[in-house]
């Protein structure tokens, strides 16, 4: 029996189905395989969709798969950098022997005869960017945002790698963005950290306001051997990287790697022009981050907030063993009537530090004035006795009195209400007997 897309095999718009949870191509109809240069099927079995289609390494930033439902159409326009040209796209999910797939059809919005060439006309730039921007910024995140511009960058400029460096605290530079096209190997996580030196002689370029173009790696083989080995190594031939403000100060620089020959000045043009938008994203980013931080963290400990607390029992695995400590400042109370606030407030921090030591693998929370939480999923229980009597050790090292409750069990998620329950008795039962053996009246 025919799959319903093969239906389509001959008509004048393009058409392809891919699996929407490996992204692997399952068709592509003639004129679509004509456009890529195949001649059969055969010849993209196995191949990523994101791979043959948009020259990614891997699934495209503007995918809609997370979109799609079957019997339901989403129609969207999208300018395709790579082909240069405009379309009319409708996507849809069907369910073939029980596999989702994505079919997405495609319309040619443009005649061939009305442009030739996008990339390689400047008059074309200004739409270019637009379309870039358009897309960006129906991003939900602003990390989504840098993403999309990043990938629509290195198709539209057929480059082999975009990507963001920023300034880190140690004055070096950290690669926190970065898009690869299909064949390509990501260089990211090899570069964090780099030293202040390797990149010494483009930030004093960014202090004139000047641009980095390399047309020949080469030609800096002598002038400056610790760039060019650096470039070198990531099989770099010719570059172009901007720097990238916050106000007027350079915090980094961004780039493609390998354009085609020919057109450096067109990549610097374009870089320049979206310079702004990238360092506005960033600033945009920090602000979220800011934001989010001070919304899920106690402003004095740093350590998580009731908000935090909800979210990471959310992200519990099911089925997965936890240990539940609830610890009370002791004394508190007194410390702030007798000595002031700020002392109570050290004494807080005190306490913090030695849970830190304690329990840094995993994640603590303030939840009220006095009183913390630490969550130990996937630890076991003989592991997790072990820990609550290391603080315990440390607290009286240190001179510091919390009264600790804590309970373990195999599957801690279902009844976690239940272990928060039963954790917290427990410490105000450690309270009690701390008072009893001090010999202090808690009422006064």
């Amino acid at each position: 029996m025919n799959k319903i897309w093969e239906f389509f095999e001959n008509m004048n718009e393009f058409l392809y189905v891919s699996d929407m949870d490996s992204y692997e191509l399952i068709y592509m109809n003639r004129k679509l395989l004509e456009l890529y240069g195949f001649h059969s099927l055969e010849e993209i079995s196995g191949k990523k969709c994101y791979e043959v289609l948009h020259n990614c390494s891997k699934p495209c930033a503007i995918c809609t798969n997370h979109e799609l439902s079957p019997g339901c159409f989403k129609e969207w326009g999208y300018y395709h950098p790579i082909l240069g040209k405009h379309l009319v796209l409708k996507d849809t999910m069907i369910e073939d022997d029980k596999r989702r797939c994505r079919i997405e059809l495609a319309l040619d919005a443009e005649t061939p005869e009305w442009r030739n060439s996008v990339l390689h006309s400047y008059k074309n730039m200004e739409e270019l960017v637009n379309e870039g921007l358009r897309l960006a910024l129906q991003a939900a995140t602003p990390d989504r945002t840098i993403e999309i511009i990043l990938e629509y960058l290195g198709k539209a400029l057929n480059a082999e790698r975009t990507y963001i460096f920023e300034k880190n605290e140690a004055g070096g530079d950290d690669n926190s963005y970065e898009w690869v096209s299909n064949g390509i190997t990501p260089e990211k996580d090899n570069l964090q950290g780099v030293p202040p030196e390797v990149c010494a002689s483009w930030y004093q370029k960014f202090s004139e306001n000047k641009k980095i173009v390399i047309e020949d790696l080469e030609d800096i083989c002598e002038e400056d051997p610790l760039l060019y080995n650096t470039l070198k190594r990531q099989n770099i031939h010719s570059l172009v990287v901007v720097p990238l403000y916050n106000d007027k100060n350079v915090i980094g620089f961004y780039g493609v790697d390998n354009p085609p020959a020919g057109f450096l000045d067109y990549t610097s043009d374009m870089l320049q022009i979206m310079g702004h938008f990238i360092s506005s994203s960033l600033k945009r980013r920090n602000l979220v981050t800011m934001l989010q931080q001070m919304s899920y963290s106690d402003q004095l400990t740093r350590l998580g907030n009731r908000y935090a607390m909800n979210e990471h029992i959310e992200n519990i695995p099911d089925g997965e063993s936890i240990g539940v400590m609830f610890c009370d400042v002791t004394g508190l109370k007194r410390i702030n009537d007798t000595e002031g606030h700020r002392a109570g407030d050290q004494l807080i921090l005190c306490a913090c530090e030695s849970l830190r030591r304690t329990f840094s693998d995993y994640e603590m929370f303030r939840i009220g004035g006095d009183e913390f939480l630490t969550l130990c999923p996937g630890i076991g229980e003989a592991e997790f006795k072990e820990k609550v009597e290391e603080l315990k050790k440390d607290l009286q090292e240190n001179s510091i009195t919390l009264a600790v409750g804590a309970v373990w069990q195999k599957e801690g998620k279902k009844n976690i209400d239940r272990l928060l329950t039963e954790s917290e008795k427990r410490m105000y039962e450690d309270k009690s007997a701390y008072y009893k053996t001090a010999g202090i009246d808690r009422r006064r």
